[in-house]
């Protein structure tokens, strides 16, 4: 820690000295945010899964947000922000020990915004934080920092065209890690590029933002990380791209027996289509419709659990589709509202690969513990945030929200029932009987069979103390109805399988400035 704050001061340094000669072209603006948690909680849904990862109860992690704003003109300006943390009280990794010195910093976003001369064109070029367009719930498919080129064009005020190139992954591929490959020189054939178009149309009332995003995958982009290792706010690596949960091995990392495909890049495309409708005030109604399709880049074993000689050869390839809406009306004392969603789900063959919605980096937002719809802070324990794309699962929901019947506190309340779409038939293929347990959910969502049910309960507290310090205060509870008679049936063979209830506490002071 101190080494980064002598760099700190350091810059802080030069940049005043060169103050005076840029003070009358560039203005810089420094903005950011200071967050402390304090969590505590339990979240397993089986007594064995919290056994078997014996997490602590109580957790306490920071982390800060810097961003420069250097801007030359309403035409061309850059932004620089670094991320610090999350650093975890008394953890030598993360710099929060006693006698350490991590530096657990990060450049979060480093762009570019100008127009080109003489049109209306407006370019963002570099690091920056990219949002597909999206409504009721947050994006289901992608929602992270990434690398890349956005540009966007206004033809009226009504219509507008944004076009994207951004590059996800490139050189991580490491030629000696295990995964099987061809390939012996580190990063070849490791590139993911994504373009899109969006068309986002505004009008009094109503607003619709039709989009499609095509992509290609080298056949090595997936294979440098065990995804459990890897803070998913970074997006890496995509394992919602493919099955990989139905063909685990007994470690849960790497697939079984996996045999790539001859080709060199794989194809994928999504397509989305969010409408907002606000035009009768104070009802606002929201729907969006998502497809996702992955191609297949190779076949794997998936061993029958209950038999492992029993061996059928699955395909990698992955398509599905969601489609999830939101009903409100604003009231002087608070937003009631109800929203709902279907996904389609695996059909039990793992010949033909998985029917769930493949994603890159998701963050469904219609609820705070299962989702990311509090603060961006995730489960409270052990990630801060939280990946989600609704893949394989129904839901209904309804909420009271930004109730204030106090000044300077708002409250919310949600209550959310969960269904699965997959077919039972596919536990037989599981790694274990926890595979739906949150050692895996973060990276895809719960797996939910058409036979299990999870019931989510959220309630927030904001209070504001100060102008810019606020207090928020989340408790969830996860009361779980997942089939016993379906689960039992677990590679490791716990003997008894007995589920339990997840349950969190969590409180979190936020600076803003």
């Amino acid at each position: 820690m101190k080494r980064i704050l002598t760099t700190l001061m350091a810059m802080a340094l030069v940049l005043s000295a060169t103050l005076p000669v840029l003070a009358n072209a560039i203005e810089f603006n420094v903005k950011g945010q200071w967050m402390m948690a304090f969590g505590v909680g339990d979240n397993s849904l089986s007594k064995e899964g919290r056994e078997l990862r014996r997490e602590d109860d109580f957790a306490v992690r920071q982390r800060i947000f810097l961003q420069l704003d250097a801007r030359a003109s309403e035409n061309l300006s850059g932004t620089l922000q670094l991320h610090i943390g999350p650093q975890q009280w008394g953890h030598a990794a993360t710099g929060g020990a006693l006698g350490t010195d991590g530096t657990p910093v990060k450049v979060r976003q480093a762009c570019i915004d100008w127009q080109i001369p003489n049109t209306s064109m407006q370019l963002r070029m570099g690091l920056q934080y990219f949002i597909l367009p999206n409504a009721a719930g947050g994006s289901a498919i992608f929602d992270t920092r990434t690398a890349g080129i956005v540009g966007n064009y206004a033809f009226n005020d009504t219509v507008g065209l944004s076009a994207f190139w951004i590059r996800p992954f490139n050189d991580n591929f490491d030629a000696s890690s295990p995964y099987e490959s061809r390939d012996k020189n580190n990063n070849y054939l490791d590139n993911m590029d994504l373009w899109g178009l969006s068309l986002p149309v505004q009008m009094d009332g109503f607003s619709v933002t039709p989009w499609v995003m095509y992509g290609i995958q080298g056949r090595n982009a997936q294979k440098f990380a065990d995804y459990r290792t890897n803070n998913l706010m970074d997006g890496y690596p995509a394992v919602t791209l493919n099955p990989w949960l139905n063909g685990l091995d007994a470690n849960g990392m790497n697939v079984t027996n996996f045999n790539p495909a001859s080709k060199v890049y794989g194809s994928m495309f999504w397509a989305g289509l969010p409408i907002i409708i606000s035009a009768f005030e104070p009802w606002n109604f929201e729907i969006d419709l998502n497809y996702g399709f992955v191609e297949s880049m190779g076949r794997y074993d998936a061993i029958k659990r209950n038999n492992p000689s029993d061996v059928e050869r699955g395909s990698s390839q992955r398509q599905g589709w969601l489609v999830k809406a939101l009903a409100e009306y604003k009231t002087d004392w608070g937003v009631p509202g109800i929203f709902a969603w279907y996904a389609s789900g695996d059909d039990g063959n793992v010949k033909n690969g998985s029917e769930r919605m493949p994603s890159l980096c998701a963050y469904g937002s219609f609820t705070s513990y299962l989702g990311d719809g509090n603060e961006h802070w995730g489960p409270g324990l052990t990630y801060f945030d939280h990946a989600l794309n609704y893949a394989g699962t129904w839901g209904v929901g309804v909420q009271i929200r930004d109730v204030s019947l106090v000044e300077n506190l708002s409250q919310t309340l949600r209550v959310a029932y969960w269904g699965g779409t997959n077919s039972p038939a596919m536990v037989k293929y599981m790694d274990q009987a926890l595979a739906w347990d949150s050692t895996y959910m973060y990276s895809d969502g719960p797996y939910l069979t058409t036979n299990d049910g999870l019931l989510e309960v959220n309630f927030i507290s904001k209070y504001d103390i100060y102008e810019n310090l606020t207090a928020n205060l989340e408790l969830g509870y996860v009361a779980n109805f997942i089939d016993n008679s379906t689960w039992k049936r677990g590679y490791q063979n716990w003997g008894s399988y007995s589920k339990q209830d997840m349950w969190k506490a969590q409180l979190l002071i936020k600076y803003s400035f």
